[in-house]
């Protein structure tokens, strides 16, 4: 990824990356509002939009190496799994804070994902080790706190899945950051497709049945959306720096925030919800800014 960062100072192009970044942001957030209004229409649980979602990825990823003659090159078996078993993981427990909860708690939470890689990089990856993000991290979880429960000690479990997958997606990152560097994306996203979909099709196969038509509408479009937001974020990095495409895929915090009550008829983030969303997202875009200038110096 960060050879192709020079390509960011042509304007036009970097104009189509913010846009293309800003697209996909809005595409994953869509994702979660197809499964809220999928919920009074039909009974398809967490686990099928998840194999949903993972069928189709498989299907456009084998779809586009054919189309290219691209080959199926893994080389370290360890990377691949670890990145597939916590992206699997991430997205069901994803979906599953959108099904029993707010869909705006479930982006927000979901967002904390970069925090959690600066908190992992500091116990995993030593050349890594940052003091003055752990501090970020820490103002951070103050604002996790808000989101999480403002007035009383217990916490909701819907949030507790919301969490868990900021977790999950962190290790995924973490995994991907090291994937890169022995496999192509087209790899990593087919075994991750594949493998992430026969898994919840094993352990999920009582939830996965033939669908009507209703059904099957919700099912693809909710994976459509997530798939396309894939391969937008993808594309949108071709032009954009780390950071800009940081900053930009945090703006789903505020869309969340902002278009829940809107779109989904979820109640509006009170004042100490709204101090949580800001506080992670000023975070977020503070850590980005901050690995930039580290990775200058190096």
């Amino acid at each position: 990824m960060t050879s192709l960062l020079p390509q960011a100072s042509s304007t036009p192009h970097q104009a189509v990356g913010w846009f293309a970044v800003f697209c996909s942001t809005f595409c994953f957030y869509l994702a979660t509002v197809i499964i809220r209004w999928a919920e009074p229409r039909v009974d398809i649980e967490t686990s099928y939009f998840v194999f949903g979602r993972f069928l189709l990825g498989f299907l456009v990823v084998c779809t586009t190496m054919l189309i290219r003659r691209q080959r199926f090159k893994p080389k370290k078996y360890n990377y691949l799994i670890g990145r597939t078993v916590a992206n699997t993981v991430a997205v069901f427990c994803f979906y599953k804070a959108i099904e029993t909860g707010s869909v705006a708690e479930a982006n927000i939470l979901n967002m904390t994902y970069p925090l959690f890689v600066a908190l992992f990089s500091w116990f995993f990856l030593r050349e890594q080790r940052d003091a003055l993000a752990l501090v970020i991290v820490a103002t951070a979880f103050a604002g996790i706190w808000l989101i999480l429960s403002p007035s009383n000690i217990a916490v909701a479990a819907n949030n507790l899945w919301g969490l868990g997958s900021g977790i999950t997606a962190a290790a995924a990152m973490i995994y991907l950051n090291i994937s890169r560097r022995h496999h192509d994306s087209q790899t990593i996203l087919l075994f991750m497709f594949g493998f992430g979909a026969l898994g919840i099709l094993l352990l999920f196969h009582h939830s996965i049945f033939l669908p009507n038509s209703e059904e099957l509408f919700f099912l693809f479009t909710c994976s459509a959306v997530g798939v396309l937001g894939q391969y937008l974020l993808t594309f949108g990095f071709l032009y954009v720096t780390a950071v800009e495409g940081s900053i930009i895929s945090s703006s789903r915090i505020l869309l969340a925030a902002l278009l829940g009550p809107i779109l989904v008829a979820d109640p509006p983030l009170a004042l100490s919800g709204w101090c949580g969303a800001l506080l992670i997202f000023f975070a977020n875009t503070t850590l980005a800014l901050r690995k930039s200038k580290i990775t200058k110096k190096n």
